[in-house]
């Protein structure tokens, strides 16, 4: 090199190399933001690393020319603008190849091609915008090992990258599985960048059926699934807003600059593009999804009052179907903060005491005698009053706690009747309604018996309640509990006949006493459809060699009706309201119960 005069400047290699060095520190850094990101400022990303390091590689190659002495050196302006350039673009391909969401080894090498070549090229079209006083040859060999080192450099400097990426800091802000911004993110999102428009959307989205897909193909599977739903979500918002994952199923997208009419027609787009098939693993999947949706500054200006609302909005998706979408309103959180209330005064109401049953009298039409009884449950709440079955018994049956109030009631109602036994006040069965979750775990026949046992009532006075969708929901099993509290003596009954999912052709599997005809046949019995079905019923009751129970019977004409029709035993307001204890005693006395 000294015959060509050329000699190095060491201080200005190593400015070089910490030039580059501090662009690619830099570049990634921007590369970082952009899996958070979507649309335009996923772009901006893009483009400002793919021009810190084009920028600093390109420097680095200018600065280590001037380390060297070269004799009678000049430049091309035009060729050295051009290699910045395809510096620079050849960058923000390798990042745009490796910044997606679902990065595989393919597109690390495809990455890393990409940015060995853009190298390369800006090398050799840097060397070309050179004006020296000599030729230059090269080796064709040599510079194509060259070239191929750069490549695999860059491929693995793309690699690190992205696995020091997986378990950096920066991740605090990044969801590891969908690479989707975080809580973190989404406070940090919140905090910078969110407000400032005349109206924005919040939008919690949760998918449906997606336990079911984890409990039964697992939860690899299952992890598939939230990635391909992370890019859909991605592709449905595009540059409207950003997307992130609050953890499990649920996922947060924000909208900053949004009306009401353009967040319903997104959450209409979102549910059509979630809901189409997943082939994942040789697996054909479908979910829907559940959406609730806030705007700002309509419901709330900061970021937590703006989740609440959308959580609430969300469930009351949820408890309309799912497969929905819902916007907040003051009287579906007033309904919910109401309901959270009851939930909580619930799980504590069984130790506090503030059950109570009251009974409601069957009516045999024909001997004008009492016949039986239903058991029904009441809530005393210490602030609100009594609390309407309607609205406890839903809160109940999904928290489990039907459960150990079910227990209870059986044991209350066991020896309430054997009491009456004993002073002869009324010596009928009575009747308890179950609930789906007393047939999960197989144990109702210990129960009862326990609670037969302990009163000492014989199996006979009780009667369970059961509905048309629990008869039919796993009937084999349920089928074999109920033939076990046939044989030990207890009595069944299949409630609200004819508004529910059974088969004709399975009722006579179903091992049944009674059949007790859905009120809103009798309150429009005056219709001579509704008069056809309550024939049809007591006509199947009786030749299956079942009993008929009439609900609701509140007129002497629905009483007329139904005797003319063969049915005899009533149950309604017109016979007796649902009575506690003590007004039922005295009940009995004035309408000379018989025993």
């Amino acid at each position: 090199m000294d015959k060509m005069g050329i000699h190095f400047n060491v201080w200005v290699v190593l400015l070089s190399l910490a030039l580059v060095a501090t662009a690619a520190y830099s570049a990634l850094n921007l590369i970082a933001q952009v899996s958070g990101s979507n649309g335009k400022v996923r772009r901006i990303w893009l483009i400002s690393g793919a021009f810190v390091l084009g920028s600093g590689i390109w420097v680095l190659h200018y600065v280590g020319i001037m380390a060297s002495y070269l004799p009678l050196v000049n430049y091309y302006p035009g060729r050295s603008i051009l290699s910045l350039l395809v510096g620079v673009l050849f960058c923000y391909l390798a990042f745009h190849i490796t910044s997606d969401t679902r990065l595989g080894v393919w597109r690390l090498i495809v990455g890393g091609i990409l940015l060995g070549s853009g190298i390369s090229a800006m090398h050799y079209i840097g060397l070309f915008s050179l004006r020296i006083g000599a030729k230059v040859y090269y080796d064709v060999w040599t510079q194509g090992a060259a070239v191929a080192l750069v490549v695999v450099s860059a491929y693995l400097g793309i690699l690190m990258f992205y696995k020091f990426k997986a378990c950096a800091g920066r991740m605090d802000y990044q969801d590891s599985l969908t690479e989707l911004p975080n809580r973190h993110g989404l406070e940090h999102y919140f905090k910078n960048e969110f407000f400032g428009s005349r109206s924005g959307a919040v939008f919690f989205v949760d998918l449906d059926r997606f336990k079911s897909i984890n409990d039964t193909l697992g939860h690899d599977i299952g992890d598939m699934l939230l990635q391909e739903v992370a890019v859909r979500l991605i592709r449905s918002v595009r540059d409207k807003g950003k997307v992130f994952r609050l953890g499990g199923d649920e996922f947060l997208i924000a909208l900053p600059d949004c009306t009401l009419e353009n967040a319903q027609l997104e959450a209409e787009r979102i549910m059509h593009e979630l809901k189409r098939f997943y082939r994942i693993q040789g697996n054909e999947l479908y979910v829907t999804a559940s959406i609730g949706i806030s705007m700002t500054p309509l419901h709330g200006t900061d970021r937590s009052t703006l989740m609440k609302a959308a959580d609430t909005a969300l469930y009351t998706s949820k408890d309309s179907g799912k497969n929905k979408f819902s916007v907040f309103d003051q009287e579906a959180n007033r309904h919910q903060l109401r309901r959270m209330s009851l939930e909580k005064d619930l799980r504590k109401a069984l130790a506090r005491s503030e059950f109570m049953v009251v009974y409601q009298p069957k009516w045999d039409s024909y001997m004008n005698v009492t016949v039986g009884l239903e058991a029904l449950l009441r809530w005393r709440h210490p602030e609100h009053g009594i609390i309407s079955p309607a609205e406890f018994i839903p809160i109940a049956e999904e928290t489990g706690l039907i459960v150990p109030i079910t227990y209870w009631m059986l044991h209350d109602v066991c020896s309430q009747n054997k009491f009456w036994h004993k002073e002869e006040i009324a010596n009928v069965p009575v009747s308890i309604n179950m609930s789906a979750r007393m047939f999960e775990d197989g144990s109702l026949y210990d129960v009862v018996a326990e609670a037969l046992t302990c009163s000492e009532l014989e199996p006979h006075f009780l009667e369970l309640e059961i509905t048309e969708s629990i008869a039919m929901h796993n009937m084999k099993e349920t089928v074999a509990q109920l033939s076990r509290l046939r044989m030990l003596g207890v009595r069944v009954s299949l409630d609200d006949f004819g508004t529910g999912f059974s088969s004709l052709g399975n009722l006579d599997e179903i091992p049944v006493n009674t059949l007790k005809i859905d009120q809103v046949f009798i309150r429009n019995s005056k219709m001579h459809s509704k008069k056809a079905i309550i024939s049809n019923i007591i006509a199947i009751a009786t030749h299956l060699n079942m009993e008929v129970v009439a609900e609701g019977v509140e007129t002497p004409e629905q009483i007329e009706l139904l005797k003319s029709l063969g049915c005899r035993v009533m149950q309604g307001y017109y016979y007796g309201r649902p009575m506690p204890v003590h007004e039922l005693g005295e009940w009995f006395i004035a309408n000379t119960a018989a025993s």
